[in-house]
């Protein structure tokens, strides 16, 4: 290690009383962080050492980009719920397990669920042709929370979802709001929710036995059971864990992005006429998919000349990277014209990264882009809600969601 490295700077901990006194949500204190002391801020969170926050390109694709041996997930959140899923795993386990997920969800692979997208694009669009009929109110986000989930599940078995799976799975998503408020201890946490995730074991069950015995419409899940015939590892336990793993990726945040984006169209107007993928990837560039990447050293290194120790933890933070006003003029504004051929976007790779980076970027993003825009198309030029209320806030979970719900009527 080079001699010269400097410490961290460091947020004073009388800013983190004041968080800790306020009740801020944690992003208040990190955005903090970013601002008074800079894109990579040593933040005392408590524990034996200060928490590293990195929201600078260069740092940020040291961690994620060019190191990521060295900075390595230690323990999701989420794993009571995905279990050894891709999300999860590490190591060599993860490596196996990415390299099967990828080939479905890049290149030729693609391909495959093409049509299945636009069935479920074509679905929504006749609900809300129904909805312009009737003048009946429906919840933006739940319309896109259907959607979405309609669209990974037909990716997943083979066939569209039915009322009594899109009922069943509601445990997914009570799990997901739940986990910021759960014990944290491991067990007591899971005995918390222990109905819902015996509901999510019994719908993934019968959904790999149902892909056992039927064949016309393969999907993922019959992939996965294939491999198993190979790879022993591959216990119905672990196909359990990956079905679920994609269902909470592949759905919780396309869902969040069009519900942001529909909400930011209400303010805006005037974007109406961008183009889909401009729109999403600006709706990104404000509330990524993953908000908050955490990190673990496993050994001394240096980023940007300064010292991390083995044993911190890191946080790498797209979502302050995206509204760094150094990297984003009026970073706060929504103009999808950033990512236009004539608008301007800064040059480093990872000063914008809505899916992560490196080697445990999103194996999904291809999906996620494609489901976002199929579904634009067949929504923006016909239908324009009209919110009766809109959420005050946005609520800090595996996503960023808005915080209340989102009723609208469509006007004709």
């Amino acid at each position: 290690m080079a001699t010269e490295a400097l410490s961290i700077p460091e947020l004073p901990l009388s800013a983190v009383e004041q968080w800790r006194a306020s009740g801020a949500d944690l992003v208040e204190l990190l955005a903090r962080a970013r601002r008074e002391v800079g894109g990579i801020a040593a933040v005392p969170l408590g524990g034996e050492r200060a928490t590293v926050l990195v929201t600078d390109p260069a740092g940020v694709q040291h961690v994620l980009g060019r190191h990521p041996d060295r900075y390595v997930k230690r323990s999701h959140r989420a794993r009571m719920l995905v279990g050894d899923g891709v999300l999860s795993a590490g190591g060599d386990a993860w490596k196996r397990q990415r390299r099967l997920l990828q080939s479905q969800f890049t290149g030729t692979g693609m391909r495959r669920y093409e049509q299945r997208i636009a069935e479920a694009a074509r679905r929504t669009a006749d609900r809300w042709a129904g909805y312009a009929r009737t003048g009946e109110t429906f919840d933006v986000g739940e319309e896109m929370r259907r959607f979405a989930l309609d669209t990974v599940w037909r990716a997943l078995t083979g066939h569209e979802m039915d009322d009594a799976t899109d009922r069943e799975l509601r445990s997914v998503e009570r799990v997901v709001a739940a986990m910021p408020t759960l014990p944290t201890n491991a067990a007591d946490a899971r005995d918390a929710v222990a109905e819902d995730l015996a509901r999510i074991d019994a719908i993934a069950q019968a959904a790999i036995d149902a892909a056992r015995t039927t064949h016309d419409s393969p999907g993922v899940l019959h992939d996965l059971l294939e491999a198993s015939r190979q790879h022993p590892e591959y216990t119905d336990r672990l196909i359990r864990d990956e079905l679920v793993t994609l269902i909470v990726a592949g759905h919780e945040t396309t869902a969040t992005t069009l519900t942001w984006l529909y909400l930011l169209l209400d303010r805006h107007p005037e974007a109406r006429t961008a183009a889909p993928q401009a729109l999403v990837s600006e709706t990104l560039r404000l509330y990524p998919s993953a908000w908050m990447l955490p990190r673990h050293a496993t050994e001394d290194d240096v980023i940007a000349g300064h010292h991390i120790a083995a044993g911190t933890d890191v946080l790498v933070c797209p979502y302050l990277t995206h509204r760094d006003p150094a990297l984003w003029p009026d970073p706060e504004r929504f103009d999808p014209t950033r990512f236009t051929a004539t608008g301007t976007r800064p040059a480093h790779l990872a000063a914008y990264y809505p899916f992560g980076l490196g080697a445990r970027a999103c194996l999904g993003t291809q999906f996620a882009v494609r489901e976002t825009t199929a579904l634009l198309e067949l929504l923006l030029p016909a239908y324009s809600p009209t919110f009766l209320s809109t959420p005050t806030g946005a609520a800090y979970s595996i996503t960023v969601r808005p915080d209340g719900p989102t009723p609208a009527v469509l006007l004709t």
